[in-house]
Protein backbone atom coordinates (compact mmCIF):
# COMPACT_ATOMS: atom_id res chain seq x y z
CA UNK A 1 0.00 0.00 0.00
CA UNK A 2 0.60 3.66 -0.96
CA UNK A 3 1.44 6.28 1.95
CA UNK A 4 -1.85 7.95 0.66
CA UNK A 5 -3.37 4.78 0.59
CA UNK A 6 -2.95 4.30 4.42
CA UNK A 7 -3.57 7.86 5.11
CA UNK A 8 -6.97 7.37 3.15
CA UNK A 9 -7.84 4.06 5.00
CA UNK A 10 -7.80 5.95 8.51
CA UNK A 11 -9.25 8.82 7.70
CA UNK A 12 -12.41 6.42 7.72
CA UNK A 13 -11.66 4.64 10.42
CA UNK A 14 -10.61 7.74 12.58
CA UNK A 15 -14.31 8.41 13.87
CA UNK A 16 -15.14 4.47 14.40
CA UNK A 17 -11.68 3.21 15.44
CA UNK A 18 -11.67 3.25 19.28
CA UNK A 19 -15.05 1.30 19.28
CA UNK A 20 -14.39 -1.07 16.26
CA UNK A 21 -10.79 -1.94 17.41
CA UNK A 22 -10.64 -0.88 21.09
CA UNK A 23 -11.47 -3.93 22.92
CA UNK A 24 -10.60 -6.44 21.06
CA UNK A 25 -6.93 -5.27 20.56
CA UNK A 26 -6.50 -4.05 24.07
CA UNK A 27 -5.23 -7.33 25.44
CA UNK A 28 -2.49 -7.25 22.86
CA UNK A 29 -1.69 -3.19 23.99
CA UNK A 30 -1.61 -4.05 27.99
CA UNK A 31 0.81 -6.94 27.43
CA UNK A 32 3.14 -4.96 25.62
CA UNK A 33 3.34 -2.30 28.19
CA UNK A 34 3.60 -4.92 31.10
CA UNK A 35 6.78 -6.56 28.83
CA UNK A 36 8.43 -3.05 28.97
CA UNK A 37 9.12 -2.99 32.21
CA UNK A 38 9.36 0.09 32.10
CA UNK A 39 12.20 2.16 34.22
CA UNK A 40 11.53 5.66 35.49
CA UNK A 41 13.15 8.16 32.78
CA UNK A 42 13.42 5.58 30.12
CA UNK A 43 12.32 7.17 26.81
CA UNK A 44 9.98 5.36 24.68
CA UNK A 45 8.76 5.30 21.17
CA UNK A 46 5.39 4.52 19.75
CA UNK A 47 5.36 3.90 16.25
CA UNK A 48 2.20 4.20 14.89
CA UNK A 49 -0.09 6.04 17.59
CA UNK A 50 -3.21 6.23 16.08
CA UNK A 51 -5.92 7.27 18.53
CA UNK A 52 -3.95 7.31 21.35
CA UNK A 53 -5.51 4.08 23.13
CA UNK A 54 -2.17 2.90 24.55
CA UNK A 55 -1.13 6.28 25.68
CA UNK A 56 -3.08 5.80 29.47
CA UNK A 57 -1.22 2.43 29.67
CA UNK A 58 2.01 4.13 30.16
CA UNK A 59 3.60 4.66 33.97
CA UNK A 60 3.61 8.43 34.71
CA UNK A 61 7.43 8.30 35.05
CA UNK A 62 8.52 7.91 31.86
CA UNK A 63 8.58 10.01 28.58
CA UNK A 64 6.91 8.50 25.35
CA UNK A 65 6.85 9.97 21.78
CA UNK A 66 4.27 8.53 19.32
CA UNK A 67 4.35 9.01 15.73
CA UNK A 68 1.82 8.22 13.15
CA UNK A 69 1.10 8.98 9.62
CA UNK A 70 -2.79 9.98 9.81
CA UNK A 71 -3.67 12.99 10.76
CA UNK A 72 -6.95 12.44 11.83
CA UNK A 73 -6.02 9.65 14.28
CA UNK A 74 -3.28 12.07 15.63
CA UNK A 75 -6.33 14.82 16.54
CA UNK A 76 -7.88 12.15 18.42
CA UNK A 77 -4.79 11.22 20.51
CA UNK A 78 -3.86 14.77 21.49
CA UNK A 79 -6.87 15.24 22.59
CA UNK A 80 -6.63 11.93 24.72
CA UNK A 81 -3.43 13.07 26.13
CA UNK A 82 -4.54 16.85 26.93
CA UNK A 83 -8.15 15.50 28.74
CA UNK A 84 -6.32 13.12 30.41
CA UNK A 85 -3.26 14.77 31.65
CA UNK A 86 -0.66 12.44 30.51
CA UNK A 87 2.45 13.75 31.50
CA UNK A 88 4.67 11.37 30.17
CA UNK A 89 3.49 11.67 26.92
CA UNK A 90 6.30 14.05 25.54
CA UNK A 91 4.75 14.73 21.96
CA UNK A 92 2.48 13.25 19.27
CA UNK A 93 3.89 14.28 16.00
CA UNK A 94 2.82 13.44 12.81
CA UNK A 95 4.88 11.35 10.84
CA UNK A 96 6.28 8.50 8.40
CA UNK A 97 7.10 4.99 10.22
CA UNK A 98 9.54 3.87 7.10
CA UNK A 99 10.95 7.53 7.36
CA UNK A 100 11.30 8.75 11.44
CA UNK A 101 13.39 11.84 12.33
CA UNK A 102 14.70 11.26 15.05
CA UNK A 103 18.45 10.71 15.54
CA UNK A 104 20.06 7.04 15.82
CA UNK A 105 20.22 5.41 19.47
CA UNK A 106 17.71 7.79 20.32
CA UNK A 107 15.17 6.02 22.51
CA UNK A 108 15.38 3.23 25.52
CA UNK A 109 12.60 1.42 23.68
CA UNK A 110 10.50 1.36 20.25
CA UNK A 111 7.35 -0.06 20.32
CA UNK A 112 4.99 -1.04 17.09
CA UNK A 113 1.47 -2.16 17.88
CA UNK A 114 -0.54 -3.23 15.15
CA UNK A 115 1.71 -1.18 12.65
CA UNK A 116 3.43 -3.68 10.23
CA UNK A 117 0.90 -4.99 8.51
CA UNK A 118 -0.68 -1.71 7.67
CA UNK A 119 2.38 0.28 5.99
CA UNK A 120 3.96 -0.32 2.28
CA UNK A 121 6.83 -1.63 3.36
CA UNK A 122 7.35 -3.18 7.02
CA UNK A 123 10.86 -4.33 6.51
CA UNK A 124 11.83 -0.74 6.28
CA UNK A 125 9.79 0.34 9.28
CA UNK A 126 11.94 -2.61 11.55
CA UNK A 127 15.04 -1.30 10.31
CA UNK A 128 13.80 2.23 11.15
CA UNK A 129 12.99 1.18 14.94
CA UNK A 130 16.09 -0.22 15.13
CA UNK A 131 18.00 2.06 13.66
CA UNK A 132 16.24 5.13 16.75
CA UNK A 133 16.88 2.36 19.76
CA UNK A 134 19.53 2.52 21.49
CA UNK A 135 21.70 -0.05 21.67
CA UNK A 136 21.14 -2.74 24.09
CA UNK A 137 17.38 -1.25 23.93
CA UNK A 138 14.61 -2.97 23.27
CA UNK A 139 11.85 -3.28 20.65
CA UNK A 140 8.70 -4.59 20.79
CA UNK A 141 6.31 -5.43 18.16
CA UNK A 142 2.42 -6.64 18.50
CA UNK A 143 0.39 -7.69 15.39
CA UNK A 144 -1.59 -9.99 13.10
CA UNK A 145 0.59 -12.07 10.86
CA UNK A 146 -0.59 -14.98 8.48
CA UNK A 147 -2.18 -17.93 10.07
CA UNK A 148 -0.21 -21.32 9.75
CA UNK A 149 -4.19 -22.97 9.09
CA UNK A 150 -4.72 -23.71 5.72
CA UNK A 151 -7.98 -22.55 6.10
CA UNK A 152 -7.53 -19.32 7.32
CA UNK A 153 -4.44 -18.54 5.73
CA UNK A 154 -6.84 -19.21 2.32
CA UNK A 155 -9.07 -16.86 3.39
CA UNK A 156 -6.23 -14.28 4.24
CA UNK A 157 -4.66 -14.54 0.70
CA UNK A 158 -8.21 -14.13 -0.48
CA UNK A 159 -8.38 -10.68 1.44
CA UNK A 160 -4.97 -9.49 0.06
CA UNK A 161 -5.71 -7.57 -2.85
CA UNK A 162 -8.52 -5.43 -0.76
CA UNK A 163 -5.68 -4.47 1.45
CA UNK A 164 -5.67 -0.73 0.17
CA UNK A 165 -9.73 -0.70 0.91
CA UNK A 166 -9.11 -2.54 4.59
CA UNK A 167 -6.01 -0.66 5.30
CA UNK A 168 -4.21 -3.88 6.08
CA UNK A 169 -1.94 -6.48 4.65
CA UNK A 170 -3.65 -10.03 5.67
CA UNK A 171 -1.19 -12.19 4.62
CA UNK A 172 1.93 -10.58 6.20
CA UNK A 173 4.16 -13.84 7.37
CA UNK A 174 6.07 -13.50 10.04
CA UNK A 175 8.81 -15.90 8.72
CA UNK A 176 9.27 -13.74 6.29
CA UNK A 177 9.33 -10.56 8.15
CA UNK A 178 12.39 -11.81 10.41
CA UNK A 179 13.99 -13.26 7.23
CA UNK A 180 14.10 -9.68 6.11
CA UNK A 181 14.89 -8.00 8.79
CA UNK A 182 17.56 -10.27 10.92
CA UNK A 183 15.41 -8.86 13.72
CA UNK A 184 17.37 -10.73 17.26
CA UNK A 185 13.84 -12.16 18.49
CA UNK A 186 13.79 -12.45 22.58
CA UNK A 187 10.15 -14.34 22.59
CA UNK A 188 7.05 -14.86 20.91
CA UNK A 189 4.13 -14.76 22.68
CA UNK A 190 0.32 -15.18 21.73
CA UNK A 191 -2.35 -12.62 22.41
CA UNK A 192 -6.02 -11.25 21.70
CA UNK A 193 -8.91 -13.00 20.79
CA UNK A 194 -7.94 -16.80 19.90
CA UNK A 195 -4.42 -15.95 19.60
CA UNK A 196 -4.71 -14.32 16.58
CA UNK A 197 -1.95 -11.89 17.29
CA UNK A 198 1.27 -12.02 18.01
CA UNK A 199 3.62 -10.07 20.58
CA UNK A 200 7.41 -9.94 20.17
CA UNK A 201 9.63 -9.07 22.23
CA UNK A 202 13.51 -8.10 20.68
CA UNK A 203 16.92 -7.30 21.47
CA UNK A 204 18.48 -3.71 19.71
CA UNK A 205 22.35 -4.46 19.33
CA UNK A 206 25.02 -2.40 18.04
CA UNK A 207 26.42 -5.12 16.06
CA UNK A 208 23.80 -4.63 13.60
CA UNK A 209 21.57 -7.45 12.28
CA UNK A 210 21.94 -11.03 12.93
CA UNK A 211 21.25 -13.85 11.19
CA UNK A 212 18.68 -16.05 12.48
CA UNK A 213 20.58 -19.61 11.59
CA UNK A 214 20.89 -23.28 13.13
CA UNK A 215 23.63 -22.15 15.84
CA UNK A 216 21.22 -19.38 17.25
CA UNK A 217 19.58 -21.41 20.34
CA UNK A 218 17.21 -18.39 21.11
CA UNK A 219 15.67 -17.31 17.89
CA UNK A 220 15.22 -20.72 16.59
CA UNK A 221 13.78 -22.05 19.33
CA UNK A 222 11.08 -19.18 19.86
CA UNK A 223 10.09 -19.68 16.01
CA UNK A 224 9.79 -23.54 16.48
CA UNK A 225 7.12 -23.09 19.25
CA UNK A 226 5.33 -20.25 17.17
CA UNK A 227 4.77 -23.03 14.40
CA UNK A 228 3.38 -25.58 16.77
Amino acid sequence: MEIEAIRAAYRRYARIYDAVFGPILHPGRKQIIDALNCRPGETILEVGVGTGLSLPLYPGNVKVTGIDISTEMLEKARARVNEGGLSQVQAVLEMDAEDLRFPDSNFDKVVAMYVVSVVSDPSRVVEEMRRVCKPGGEIFIVNHFRARNPVIRLLEGLLSPLAKLVGFHPDLALEDLLEKTRLDVVDIRSTNLFGYWKVLRCRSSARGPRHLDADDATPTSTLEEYSK
